[in-house]
């Protein structure tokens, strides 16, 4: 499986209108076959601070989800939202069994 984390500073000014355009992502990236997970969570901490938590069968279900026509128009309007570049980390992991 492999998660990933992108952590996304938005403009204060455009966050009405980011959460509004980000919910066409959210929904068309769960329908994907690959996709096991996928949500956006506002920070507590840090002000304008939002996280995508990701999760993807494999490497192949991330790919075809970064040439999917919902990412590529979500990133095209992304630099109008935020404050800073996206911070994006991947990891690959496995259920723990209890």
């Amino acid at each position: 499986m492999i998660i990933i984390h992108a952590e996304m500073k938005v403009n204060r000014e455009a966050e009405a209108e980011f959460l509004e355009s980000v919910q066409e992502l959210i929904k068309s990236s769960r329908a994907e076959a690959g996709n096991v997970s996928y949500q956006l969570l506002k920070d507590t901490d840090q002000d304008n601070t939002y996280l995508m938590v990701e999760q993807w069968k494999d490497q192949e279900a991330v790919e075809a989800h970064n040439a999917s026509s919902h990412f590529q128009a979500f990133v095209a309007k992304a630099p109008k939202y935020l404050t800073a570049p996206l911070k994006v980390q991947a990891f690959i992991g496995q259920p723990i069994s209890k």
